[in-house]
């Protein structure tokens, strides 16, 4: 079996909706045997797969390219990526040596880590990380920059949970009060040109304007959610990572922004 034909099934559970890939390796199996000319067992498939992990990245960043002309608006945002249901949290020590940590949002506490993403005014998502479920919000935005700081600490322990390739450089971006902080919005805009604003520091009469285009990301997110990026059942790190990357692969290409 091919690469191309082991990354095109893997492609297949956003077309699904499925919520792990080996659903989807058995209903490609089921719906069109004769789709590739040798059929690998499901194991050696998705050992295949991970092993393909830096050609996926490199897939999902082929999408990441800005749209010519388009405005530099941007909305960023996280939401958690659990990676167990809430009544094991006493127990759980599933993925703890690769990051997992326990963070709260607004539906509560959970444990797994934490998915950040900036996209572009159009829907395109113009970058994402994966960091702790405990990392702040700023934190994890600092992650966009194309080289951070020496001394300075974050919640990402290893290139391999980046798969962006293309940084912010200069522009606006909305952002909700989690990311309030002088000194961090002065950081970034020194570091990128990039002006930061949060609903507080506007117009009273323009606060209803600013929310309404944040509604973006979170359209942006329902949609994700829909592809079940936030219900992955891995037992490995690079499991859970490629199985989010090949979802925001397949969410890039049904945007009907042009990439060009």
């Amino acid at each position: 079996m091919s690469d191309d034909a082991v990354i095109a099934i893997a492609l297949m559970q956003g077309y699904f909706r499925n919520k792990d890939l080996k659903r989807a390796f058995l209903l490609v199996k089921a719906n069109d045997p004769f789709a590739v000319k040798y059929w690998l067992s499901y194991g050696q498939w998705i050992a295949r797969l991970h092993a393909l992990g830096r050609q996926i990245e490199a897939l999902l960043s082929s999408t990441f390219a800005t749209v010519f002309g388009a405005e530099h608006i941007y909305i960023m945002d996280s939401k958690p990526i659990p990676v167990c249901q809430p009544i094991r949290h006493g127990r759980v020590i599933l993925l703890r040596e690769d990051g997992a940590y326990f963070g709260k949002s607004s539906k509560g506490w959970f444990f797994g880590f934490k998915l950040h993403l900036i996209r572009n005014i159009e829907g395109r998502v113009v970058n994402v990380v994966l960091t702790r479920g405990n990392c702040d919000d700023r934190e994890g935005t600092l992650l966009f920059l194309p080289a951070l700081p020496a001394g300075r600490q974050t919640c990402l322990t290893s290139d391999r949970r980046q798969a962006g390739m293309k940084m912010v450089d200069g522009g606006v971006s909305l952002a909700d009060l989690g990311y309030r902080a002088e000194d961090f919005k002065d950081f970034i805009l020194e570091e990128t040109g990039l002006v930061v604003i949060t609903k507080d520091e506007v117009p009273a009469d323009e606060k209803l304007f600013i929310s309404q285009l944040r509604q973006r990301v979170e359209t942006t997110f329902s949609q994700l959610w829909n592809l079940f990026v936030d219900r992955v059942p891995a037992r490995s790190f690079r499991g859970l990572w490629d199985a989010i990357l090949l979802k925001l692969i397949y969410f890039q290409w049904t945007q009907k922004a042009p990439l060009t």
